[in-house]
């Protein structure tokens, strides 16, 4: 059994149930986390729509919401999330600006782990922030089944 992630009648993403099941969850984590809807629908029908422009504005979110935090910890359990995101995006041929994103984080800080040894940590640079990422999706991508 597997379900669909569609915008329209293109099928960006058709992962297992089990999958699928977890990916929901972790949506409905990060839309509270972000106090923002995703633009990924309920499933109904083993199918899910995805609206674009709310999906677009989700992902830019997240990635500004990544950007500005250095909690080894909170990085740890974004990671696989924003690169299935970053690979849904792609094949929904929304831009990612990432010389704005990798540019250094406008707002204030968030999430920033501090040690008694080392004091605040800071995040990665901007182009091996952006480049890890997209490295993560590329990878991830070549295994999520359309």
């Amino acid at each position: 059994m597997s379900q669909y992630f569609d915008i329209g009648d293109e099928t960006l993403w058709n992962p297992s149930n089990g999958a699928s099941r977890m990916f929901q969850r972790q949506v409905a984590v990060f839309e509270a986390e972000l106090e923002l809807p995703s633009g990924i629908g309920p499933m109904e029908n083993d199918e899910c729509q995805i609206s674009p422009d709310t999906f677009e504005t989700f992902v830019d979110a997240l990635l500004a919401k990544h950007r500005r935090t250095s909690h080894a910890i909170w990085l740890a359990l974004s990671e696989g999330f924003t690169a299935t995101v970053l690979v849904l995006a792609e094949r929904a041929a929304i831009k990612v600006d990432w010389a704005r994103h990798g540019a250094a984080p406008e707002a204030p800080l968030e999430d920033v782990q501090v040690s008694t040894v080392t004091g605040m940590s800071a995040p990665a640079e901007g182009a091996a922030w952006a480049a890890g990422l997209r490295e993560k999706a590329r990878e991830l991508g070549r295994r999520m089944p359309r």
